[in-house]
C-alpha cells in the first residue's frame, strides 16, 4: 500500500506504534512518526495537513471488538479535528454477503475460533455506520482467501458492491473456509492499488464494499 502510493508521487506518512521497527520505512522516504490509532489526539496531531488516510491496523493483545471501535471512533474523531475529510479503511471479506442478506461469517461452516476477530471487524462497521461525522469513509475489503503475494501487479479489479462472487440469485453458494481457495486469488499489490484509488479519487462513499480479481 505504501508501495502503492509512493509510486504516484503522493507523500506518505505512516503512524506506528514502534518507529524503531520502521526504518525501512523512512529510508524509502516515508514519514514515521508514533502514534496509537484508538488515541484521537494522536491520529489528529498525524493526520494534519493530510488529504486522506488509509487505516490497515490489527493488535491481537486487545479484544478484537474493543480494539477496532475505539480505533473506529478515534480515528473518525481525530480526522474530524485534523480536517481529513477522507478515510479507507482496509477491512475484511467476511463481512460481505455470500448470498443475499447473509455475510460470509454467518454460514454454519464458518469456523468458531475466527469469530471474535470477525464480530470485532463488524463492531468497526457498526461504528463508521452510526457515528455523526464528517469524514468521508468507506471500507475496502477482498476475498476472504489468503492474498497472493508473489503474482505482479496487474493494476486490475474489479468492486463487487457488499457482495462476494460468485454470487447467485439467492440460495448460495455456500463455501467452506476459506472462500475459493482453490482458484486464483487476490493479490496484494492489487489491493494496494484498489486503497490507493479510493483514497485520492473517491467512488465510494460510507459504505463496505468488495473489490476481486
Amino acid at each position: 500500500m505504501i508501495e502503492e502510493a509512493l509510486s504516484r508521487g503522493h507523500e506518505v506518512t505512516a503512524v506506528v506504534r514502534d518507529p524503531a521497527k520502521a526504518r525501512d520505512l523512512a529510508a524509502a522516504g516515508v514519514t514515521v512518526v508514533q502514534g496509537d490509532v484508538t488515541e484521537a489526539a494522536d491520529v489528529a496531531n498525524a493526520a494534519k495537513g493530510h488529504d486522506a488516510a488509509i487505516v490497515s491496523v490489527y493488535r491481537p493483545d486487545v479484544p478484537a471488538d474493543e480494539f477496532y471501535g475505539n480505533a473506529a471512533r478515534a480515528v473518525l474523531e481525530g480526522l474530524g479535528k485534523a480536517g481529513v475529510h477522507r478515510l479507507v479503511v482496509l477491512g475484511i471479506g467476511t463481512l460481505l454477503e455470500s448470498a443475499p442478506g447473509v455475510r460470509f461469517m454467518d454460514q454454519p461452516e464458518f469456523p468458531l475460533e475466527f469469530m471474535p476477530f470477525n464480530l470485532g471487524r463488524a463492531v468497526e462497521l457498526e461504528v463508521l455506520r452510526t457515528t455523526e461525522t464528517d469524514v468521508d469513509w468507506v471500507v475496502v475489503a477482498a476475498p476472504p482467501t489468503p492474498l497472493d503475494n508473489q503474482r505482479a501487479r496487474t493494476g486490475r479489479y474489479q468492486v463487487t458492491g457488499n457482495r462476494l462472487l460468485p454470487y447467485d440469485d439467492g440460495s448460495g453458494p455456500r463455501f467452506d473456509y476459506p472462500y475459493d481457495d482453490k482458484g486464483p486469488k487476490f493479490t496484494f499489490t492489487d489491493l494496494a492499488v484498489a486503497l490507493v484509488d479510493e483514497a485520492v479519487d473517491p467512488k465510494h462513499h460510507r459504505e463496505l464494499v468488495g473489490v476481486s480479481h
